[in-house]
């Protein structure tokens, strides 16, 4: 069975492949959500706590939280279940799933690292890997940068360097920034006052005509 370990603190995710049944017993009968004990997995796994957070059988059907079952399934799912995406309006159909409790019939275990050990794991605890884009939101923004709402956000946002391409590096860098939602500027606000105007007029008009 292949364990991909990820660490949401650095950002990083790691594929390990695991032969030795005895190691992977830990995790047989949990479910979903399961906190676990790593310390069988090997020395340098000493300390740490890992979290199921899902997985894939061997024909590559995914485990779905809240079916306690560890076979799989067939399901009648629609619009907002997990695994699966509706084509059309109202479309419902039934799809093959996995239970939520983890046996040996899994090929891929997803796990996340809640609590971190004394060791570090190459590859997984010891790099980071730098957020590509920052928040879109105002609000978050805000958070981010400790800004009050006086503040101009827009000079705030996280900008992405873009590549430069073959035969122009001596050309300006240019960069890429995501467009600020729900950010309210004196445009909006005016906007805002039309609508309403609009709104008074024609219940004007309505009591008029009665």
């Amino acid at each position: 069975m292949k364990l991909n370990v990820s660490y949401p603190v650095t950002g990083c995710q790691k594929l390990f492949e695991v032969v030795d049944e005895h190691k992977l017993r830990i995790f047989y009968e949990k479910r979903m959500g399961a906190e676990v004990e790593a310390d069988l997995l090997g020395d340098e796994w000493k300390g740490y706590i890992l979290r199921v957070a899902g997985g894939n059988d061997k024909q590559g059907f995914p485990m779905k939280q809240g079916v306690l079952t560890n076979s799989r399934v067939r399901l009648l799912m629609s619009k907002g279940h997990s695994c699966y995406r509706p084509r059309r309006d109202g479309e419902r159909k039934r799809k093959s799933v996995r239970g939520c409790i983890v046996d040996a019939n899994l090929s891929v275990l997803a796990l996340v690292i809640v609590r971190k050990g004394a060791q570090e794991i190459p590859g997984l605890t010891d790099s980071e890997v730098p957020r590509r884009l920052g928040p879109k939101r105002a609000s978050k923004i805000r958070k981010l940068f400790n800004l009050t709402k006086k503040d101009d956000v827009r000079r705030y946002v996280v900008k992405r360097l873009l590549p430069t391409k073959e035969g122009k590096e001596n050309a300006k860098p240019r960069y890429k920034a995501p467009k600020i939602q729900r950010l309210v500027t004196p445009v909006v606000l005016q906007r805002r006052r039309h609508r309403l105007a609009l709104k008074k007029k024609r219940l004007a008009k309505r009591k008029a005509s009665e």
